[in-house]
């Protein structure tokens, strides 16, 4: 695998983007088709079409590996609960051993059944029988008419505005520390006391509208590290359905039911920046504590997909970098976040404290690179370098008009190496994906006031 812009603190990076095309290339002649399905809530079912080494021709393990990583990659793109591998029973046997109760994919299982709320599967079935996209995606977002509450729950500040016909006339950030608290009643009290603040400046409120860290359906909470503390049986009780319960409560007292739209804050940032814009399929990543992701797809709508790269391959090399949490090698977390800085820190001749918190290395680092460090230089470079890789890989799965670079990795110079050297890996390696997707970094203050007006913006006021 020959890489035209090299990683230069990574001389073993192997993108995952060059090992679809390297797997194109080798099976073009004689290959074996194989379709890839994840199914969701709703029925939807997201699906990958590729092609592998025909069964029994010496290559199954590679074909594994290969199709692991692309199953990998697409639970944490659109989620799901069954994946439906179509053209092989070789490699579905393989991954079905995987996905089982101890088995090489045990964190996957269960963080999707615990999303999903159904017991996961891996279905074998003939290439004819082969799954078809069906998709739920949905209008959301981008109205802008009446009186709104636009709520955006941070780790560490909360912050609400009151939204008049597009415009906001009061917000507030209030710190708060979620992430610490146990007691469920601290949170509910802080998502309330915030919405009613702003209600009290506007004559009535006609939407509420949530930016939230988290997997959310149907408006229900699923997983969010903002309840990180709260007992499984507390977050069940009282947190599951907490901004239901928020809307239900003011609109008892207002006298009028409220409608409320909750959507992880990711798409939301995808959702302002097309706004902002005015386009759609827009990819927005923030890269911070760790990747955090949002999607507008081509009809401008949010898809009710996962998004969580943090946990998606982009390094096919095993003896990549292994996630803490998930315990799986090469996944955007290492790559996309402070993470990355900390990681590759050695390599550039960097020696942090290690009695410093990810946070305070990060900003050690970026310290150095105000200074014009050349050492910092090359940090930001290679992973501009992963990142230009990385997007033509998502470009498999995404389509994508505009990608959103953002958080406190991007910030100051770093950044803009960063994306110089991601624009150059574009221009090199993905040409035509170059002639099409523009990258972008926000400035903060549109950013931030756009979070607000895009999260009030989600509900749809009824006739």
């Amino acid at each position: 695998m020959e890489l035209k812009v090299k990683a230069v603190l990574d001389p073993q990076f192997a993108p995952m983007a060059l090992k679809v095309r390297e797997m194109r290339e080798l099976t073009k002649e004689n290959g074996q088709d194989l379709v890839i399905g994840v199914q969701r809530n709703k029925g939807a079912v997201t699906t990958y079409r590729t092609r592998i080494f025909p069964d029994g021709t010496g290559h199954d393990e590679e074909n594994y590996r290969y199709v692991e990583r692309i199953v990998k990659t697409m639970l944490w793109v659109a989620g799901g609960f069954r994946i439906i591998i179509a053209g092989s029973e070789t490699v579905a046997k393989r991954i079905r051993e995987a996905y089982t109760d101890g088995g090489y994919r045990d964190f996957d299982l269960h963080f999707m059944e615990n999303v999903y709320e159904e017991k996961f599967e891996v279905v074998s079935v003939p290439l004819a029988d082969a799954p078809k996209d069906v998709s739920t995606a949905a209008p959301i977002g981008r109205h802008l008419d009446g009186c709104r509450i636009g709520f955006d729950a941070g780790g560490s500040d909360r912050k609400v505005s009151a939204v008049v016909n597009g415009e906001s006339v009061y917000s507030e950030e209030v710190v708060w520390l979620p992430k610490v608290t146990a007691d469920p009643s601290y949170h509910f009290n802080g998502i309330y006391t915030a919405m009613k603040t702003a209600a009290e400046h506007m004559p009535r409120v006609d939407a509420i509208g949530v930016s939230s860290a988290g997997v959310y359906i149907d408006n229900k909470i699923m997983v969010a590290s903002l309840f990180l503390k709260v007992s499984p049986k507390d977050f069940e009780k009282h947190v599951k359905t907490m901004y239901l319960d928020v809307a239900k409560k003011l609109s008892e007292e207002l006298g009028h039911e409220i409608p409320i739209e909750v959507a992880n804050d990711g798409d939301v940032t995808a959702l302002a920046g097309a706004m902002n814009l005015n386009d759609d399929s827009v990819l927005g990543v923030a890269m911070g504590t760790s990747e955090a992701v949002g999607y507008v797809d081509p009809d401008g709508n949010i898809t009710g997909w996962l998004n969580e790269l943090a946990f998606a391959p982009v390094d096919f090399c095993e003896d990549a970098m292994v996630d803490e949490w998930s315990g799986d090698y090469g996944c955007g977390v290492k790559y996309f976040s402070q993470d990355a800085v900390i990681k590759l820190s050695p390599a550039a001749g960097i020696e942090l404290d290690p009695e410093l918190t990810p946070a305070e290395k990060l900003k050690v680092v970026q310290k150095l690179m105000a200074q014009g460090d050349e050492r910092a230089a090359k940090i930001y470079d290679t992973i501009g370098c992963y990142f230009g890789y990385a997007i033509g890989y998502y470009a498999e799965f995404y389509k994508m008009k505009h990608v959103l670079i953002m958080g406190r990795v991007t910030s100051g110079k770093g950044g803009e190496i960063l994306l110089a050297r991601a624009q150059e890996v574009l221009d090199t390696e993905f040409p035509e994906l170059a002639e099409t997707c523009r990258l972008h970094i926000p400035d903060e203050s549109s950013r931030r006031v756009g979070q607000s007006v895009a999260a009030a913006s989600l509900p749809e006021l009824k006739a």
